[in-house]
């Protein structure tokens, strides 16, 4: 399982209106594009995201290359992240899935911190490698 940050999207601060639609910023786009060639070597059968602009952002290149659909799922949106997305991480441990979420799930769902655009590789219901594009 890969469990992705999304791409840098700018200050929220200097974003108005519903911070759900606040979009990558142009680092953001090149981090995506670079995700892409990152991960490379490892199976995926499925992309989940968050709702959130900015996660399905950072994913839409990597589901593209891989010829797969974004899964958009309201329970890794960042109000339900702690409960509900990391419980559904969870259960996912063990399949071939990148999941887009927010800064916080990977703390709640494996005890460990996230950066920006950072890619943990979890195995076995433990973070294994972490890669950042």
């Amino acid at each position: 399982m890969l469990v992705i940050r999304h791409a840098s999207a700018g200050d929220p601060e200097d974003w108005e209106g519903d911070d759900r639609l606040r979009p990558l910023d142009a680092k953001g786009f090149e981090q995506a594009g670079r995700l892409v060639e990152l991960v490379d070597g490892y199976q995926i059968s499925r992309v989940l995201s968050s709702p959130a602009v900015r996660c399905v952002q950072t994913v839409e290149p990597l589901a593209h290359a891989r010829g797969l659909a974004v899964e958009v799922g309201e329970e890794l949106a960042e109000q339900r992240q702690g409960s509900d997305g990391a419980e559904l991480v969870r259960s996912l441990v063990g399949d071939d899935v990148a999941v887009c979420v927010h800064g916080g799930l990977s703390e709640a769902a494996f005890g460990e911190s996230q950066k920006k655009a950072e890619v943990l590789v979890v195995d076995d219901g433990r973070v294994v490698g972490r890669m950042r594009p």
